[in-house]
């Protein structure tokens, strides 16, 4: 599929067939472990007040708890009703837009969140065009945060998946060599990461002392499973996260990579 075709799917699959506030929220604890995960990542490297723009920011759940603490943030979005019901919210500004094209002035914000564009973009020319506008609109030693979805986890989740098992042993090394999604996926995904392709991606967009980590760490495929988790339990699926960040091989089996490098 083209990258219009792609664009059209998202549209379709986050505009209808899917709740992408929920999966943050209250899904699955997979969901609940990404969110505090990220929000950790970004406050530590850009501490309350600041400016933040969050760039494929959908219902604005992330948004939402940063503006709570005292940051100033814009949310932007290419599905309507994305924006639509992050506006509700009524604690920071949404608009529609494309992260290959950013709507601000250079140096605008103090760090970029760019949670989802990237594995919805097919070709390293978009990708490097999305990395640069964040970039470009953050301001010199600014932090800019880019999630990835890792090949391996997208690869035990489609063999997972009974509608894709069946695709060609081609389809299969596609994903595993080149990131490309296996055929039939219900999810609107366009390329899949490893960490070093993440970490070059970044660096080749300009951005400085880009580091790759886990995002969820090894417990997180199993949590996507359950939506209630005793209180210890979760805390130790955090700790492991945190300590296996790093990890060479480990970190590819999280749900997501969270890269973060200097503007």
């Amino acid at each position: 599929m083209d990258q219009n075709g792609i664009d059209a799917a998202i549209q379709e699959f986050y505009g209808g067939l899917f709740d992408e506030g929920a999966r943050l929220t209250t899904r699955s604890v997979q969901g609940r472990l990404e969110f505090e995960r990220t929000q950790e990542i970004v406050r530590m490297n850009t501490p309350a007040p600041a400016r933040v723009l969050d760039v494929g920011g959908a219902t604005g759940v992330h948004a939402s708890a940063l503006a709570r603490d005292g940051y100033d943030v814009v949310l932007v979005d290419p599905v309507e009703s994305h924006v639509a019901l992050a506006r509700q919210a009524g604690m920071f500004e949404a608009v529609i837009g494309d992260a290959r094209k950013l709507a601000f002035p250079d140096n605008s914000f103090d760090a970029v969140l760019m949670a989802g564009p990237l594995y919805h973009l097919a070709m390293q020319e978009d990708r490097l065009k999305a990395l640069r506008e964040a970039r470009r609109v953050c301001r010199p030693g600014g932090f800019v945060h880019a999630a990835a979805i890792p090949r391996l986890s997208a690869f035990a989740a489609a063999a997972l998946d009974p509608q894709v098992f069946d695709a060609s042993p081609d389809a299969w090394l596609g994903l595993l060599r080149h990131g490309t999604p296996v055929p039939a996926l219900r999810f609107p995904g366009a390329h899949f990461h490893t960490p070093a392709e993440l970490q070059s991606e970044m660096t080749a967009a300009g951005i400085q002392n880009a580091t790759v980590v886990g995002l969820e760490g090894p417990a997180g495929i199993a949590l996507e499973s359950v939506s209630e988790i005793a209180d210890a339990d979760y805390a130790a699926a955090f700790r492991l996260a945190r300590t296996f960040e790093l990890a060479i091989d480990i970190r590819d089996f999280s749900n997501h990579l969270m890269g973060s490098g200097v503007a």
